[in-house]
């Protein structure tokens, strides 16, 4: 049995491996979305990462499909309380910034969407540095006060700017900062080491990592001459462009294959090894993509797997 993994200073333990729900309502339908959310949950996963704004981006979409699906799922499988959800605020078409309005009201559509009366882990999903961290704060505030939220959480987020919103919690006895989703993997690393890890470590913040297979090119599918027939193809494509894809992936096939294991599990395994993080962020959009990324839960580097890694990484 997978032990589940206490996120920051909140009450919550999660999986090892968050699912993320980007693809539920775009590649996959919710159908297929209610497949993979079975299969995850069956195998013991519990935390489940989406956004009001998943998936505005595809055309004649809105936002909140991931939500809607999520919670059709959860109303149809009578299985909220067993499922850590995180969703974010902010980049909603229809709710941008952080203005304390736009919070309180994008976390009423979320609890409508999501068919349930609270949300486990809400994040801003992106700074508004336009908005005062004494208002952002006092919002989030009132929501974890009304038991509509129970921990809040930050995305996309300057070292500077997380540790004034650290700061002026710790000083007004508000709610707190406990995780944060940055982007990491082993193909964007300067993209939360450095200030940014810190402060999470200083201040005893989880890690949630997003983009934790680098839009797939981390499960090891994509190699040069191979045409992949994915949404995000352009994208994860572009690292095989670059010596430090190469490097990353030779190291990859070499530990993959003497331990017996899939590429993207080695990968979200180094994640899981780095100090500061709880569980990375991975999707599924059918369930014969689960399994590697659920055994990450089970499978542990050895410090020269970690080392290696991290030097080919570099």
């Amino acid at each position: 049995m997978t032990s589940l993994r206490k996120l920051g200073s909140s009450d919550l333990e999660v999986f090892p491996l968050a699912l993320g729900g980007n693809v539920f309502g775009w590649t996959a339908d919710e159908a297929q979305s209610f497949t993979v959310l079975d299969a995850y949950t069956a195998a013991g996963g519990n935390f489940i990462d989406t956004a009001d704004v998943y998936s505005a981006w595809v055309p004649g979409n809105k936002g909140g499909e991931s939500e809607t699906v999520i919670g059709n799922w959860l109303a149809a499988r009578g299985n909220r309380s067993d499922v850590v959800l995180a969703t974010k605020v902010g980049a909603h078409p229809d709710f941008k910034g952080l203005s304390a309005n736009t919070i309180k009201s994008g976390a009423e559509e979320s609890l409508r969407r999501l068919r349930t009366d609270y949300i486990d882990l809400y994040y801003t999903h992106y700074d508004d540095p336009t908005v005062p961290v004494e208002e952002i704060i006092g919002a989030l505030d009132e929501l974890v006060t009304s038991g509509k939220v129970r921990a809040i959480a930050a995305s996309n987020v300057t070292a500077e700017r997380l540790q004034e919103f650290l700061d002026f919690s710790d000083r007004e006895g508000l709610a707190r900062y406990s995780a944060l989703q940055p982007h990491y993997n082993l193909v964007s690393r300067d993209t939360y080491e450095g200030s940014l890890e810190q402060v999470a470590s200083r201040s005893g913040l989880a890690a949630v990592p997003y983009y934790a297979l680098a839009s797939g090119f981390l499960t090891g599918k994509y190699r040069p001459g191979a045409k992949v027939d994915s949404a995000r193809a352009e994208g994860a494509g572009k690292h095989l462009e670059t010596d430090r894809g190469l490097r990353v992936l030779a190291a990859l096939d070499e530990i993959a294959q003497a331990r017996g294991a899939e590429i993207a599990t080695v990968a979200l395994a180094w994640l899981a090894a780095q100090p500061t993080v709880a569980a990375p962020i991975a999707s599924a959009r059918t369930v014969e993509q689960l399994p590697a990324l659920l055994a990450v839960g089970e499978f542990e580097l050895t410090d020269t797997e970690v080392s290696a890694l991290t030097v080919a990484s570099a």
